[in-house]
């Protein structure tokens, strides 16, 4: 059962109410605060207070302050008139309960219109910053294609260059040739000239001699010979061959290699890398270690135990921009939210983390039944006992034996029924 607070001062003029209630040692947040044009609610577990104003208010420029272990309340006449009392004394259960709901269906249609406000101020945020990222890439790739053109350039000229004095040493060569040729054929010449006349002196002893020789199997003329000579061709030219192996980036051979493995490899690590060095300009500062995701969860993991929850939130959001599919990321900063009474971002977290671990596992049984329970316990501090209730008995299906999340299941039942009977 809740606890009354029965113990409030206030004061007013003529346009303005000012309200002072103690905590009595309890810690308020905006969270435990409904206020509504005639309904106040301010809700501290076990404590609770409640009140239908006497005349409507302007709930919207009213505030509240928290401090020094109380809630000071300042809240704006419509109308500028003097009150008798704080509360209507008529009031009765119907109207109570009217007011209540409506005061409840006002507080989450203002939260909703808030997130969605968030959420189209950061993809707005988003969409610049996509824009500026293609703008960059956009002028990297064109500084790209000019390096590629001038660089392409420079080898056609080189090429057109090397290709001119393969001509002019090829024509150098042939003329050589022929020169070398010329000065071989004049003395072969001046050779068989000077044999014919030797061959026309009537000489028997060598005719006999000549008329022998030609006869067999072996014999040759020396006409001949020199012919063979003439056409034997030239010694080959020694030259260089040059192979050009595809470039690679693994070391095995392509033919010994699967191509579309590593290419998945590769396009992973880019997508990675260019995701890192995307929109994080703070990681310029960084150390190489302070880059890894596994050194920022640790690091987390750490300041979480020494109890410095901001850090560790600090250390899981840069690990999440880093690698956002990391289920645990998520888990362990809605751990930190729930400590640091960030209860919507809690449910944001725990939810994210519940969407990364899918599919159902033995594997990722513990992180799913922790995702639940904190999620539960976030809709609990929200008040919102329907949804905790549903978070818990996720887990408790997941973990049936499980006695700690049996206990504050039926706690949370328990709350729903008195809130239920006290409505």
């Amino acid at each position: 059962m809740p606890v009354w607070l029965r113990e409030h001062s206030w004061r007013q003029t003529l346009t303005a109410v000012y309200l002072s209630l103690p905590l009595r040692g309890a810690r308020a947040t905006p969270a435990n605060i409904i206020c509504s044009e005639q309904y106040l609610k301010v809700s501290i577990p076990p404590f609770l207070f409640e009140a239908i104003l006497y005349a409507p208010i302007d709930d919207t420029n009213s505030t509240a302050k928290i401090g020094n272990g109380n809630i000071f309340f300042t809240l704006y006449k419509k109308e500028p008139v003097m009150w008798d009392s704080l509360t209507l004394a008529d009031a009765g259960k119907e109207k109570l309960q009217y007011l209540r709901e409506n005061a409840v269906l006002k507080a989450q249609e203002k939260a909703k219109e808030e997130t969605e406000a968030k959420t189209i101020t950061k993809q707005e945020h988003k969409k610049y910053a996509l824009e500026a990222t293609m703008k960059v890439e956009e002028a990297e790739r064109k500084r790209i294609e000019d390096l590629k053109e001038k660089e392409r350039q420079k080898v056609a000229k080189e090429l057109e260059f090397w290709k001119k004095q393969q001509k002019d040493a090829d024509k150098y060569k042939n003329v050589q040739k022929k020169e070398e040729l010329q000065q071989e054929i004049e003395p072969s010449k001046e050779r068989k000239n000077e044999k014919m006349k030797k061959s026309r002196i009537p000489d028997e002893v060598t005719s006999k001699i000549r008329l022998k020789s030609t006869k067999g199997h072996g014999s040759c003329s020396i006409f001949s010979q020199t012919l063979k000579e003439e056409q034997l061709p030239a010694p080959r030219g020694a030259a260089t061959i040059e192979v050009n192996f595809t470039p690679r980036v693994f070391p095995t051979a392509l033919r010994e290699s699967r191509v579309a493995e590593e290419e998945e490899w590769l396009h992973k690590q880019a997508e990675a890398q260019r995701r890192i060095n995307s929109d994080l300009s703070e990681l310029e500062d960084l150390k190489e270690e302070e880059k890894n995701t596994d050194w920022l969860k640790d690091k987390g993991n750490k300041m979480f135990a020494m109890g410095n929850y901001l850090g560790a939130v600090n250390a899981y959001t840069l690990a999440v921009r880093l690698n956002n599919e990391l289920p645990l990321l998520y888990l362990n900063r809605a751990a930190c939210h729930l400590k640091l009474r960030n209860l919507h971002k809690a449910v944001e977290d725990s939810s994210k983390a519940l969407e990364l671990l899918t599919p159902p596992v033995p594997d990722n049984k513990n992180a799913r039944v922790k995702a639940h329970v904190r999620r539960g316990t976030a809709f609990c501090q929200l008040e919102l006992y329907t949804e905790g209730l549903q978070d818990y008995e996720a887990a408790l299906k997941i973990d049936p034996k499980n006695k700690n999340i049996e206990k504050d299941a039926e706690k949370i039942r328990h709350l729903i029924q008195e809130t239920m009977q006290s409505s």
